[in-house]
């Protein structure tokens, strides 16, 4: 079975880089996208299973990208991440079709009980 490709799309790089490197030790193959549309090239470039997805970024929010992979079809699971706490912004980006919203900081260990859910085995 191929590894899992996850895409990390966050404008904080080292959280992008510690993010990639956790994933990576767990076996997935990663990339990351620093802002917004660089997330949308790298989706249409390829399929990845998964993306992590802030929703503060550069360039196109991560509301944005959410809504551009919906639209295209893509089969990706999304999990949303974000700095700003809210019910409002959580919300959005579960009506936009996100399979998950996280808050920052989170726990890695739980990071990963939740992809685990999500994609499939």
């Amino acid at each position: 079975m191929p590894p899992i490709r996850i895409l990390v799309a966050d404008d904080e790089d080292a959280l992008r880089e510690l993010l990639c490197e956790q994933l990576t030790v767990l076996g997935y193959l990663t990339e990351s996208a620093s802002d917004g549309e660089e997330a949308i090239q790298k989706l249409q470039e390829g399929p990845f299973a998964l993306v992590l997805l802030d929703i503060n970024m550069p360039k196109k929010t991560g509301l944005e990208v959410l809504q551009h992979i919906r639209e295209q079809g893509m089969p990706t699971r999304v999990i949303m991440l974000t700095g700003r706490l809210g019910y409002s912004v959580g919300s959005e980006s579960m009506k936009l079709g996100a399979d998950e919203f996280i808050t920052k900081p989170f726990d890695l260990n739980y990071l990963e009980l939740v992809i685990k859910r999500i994609l499939p085995v």
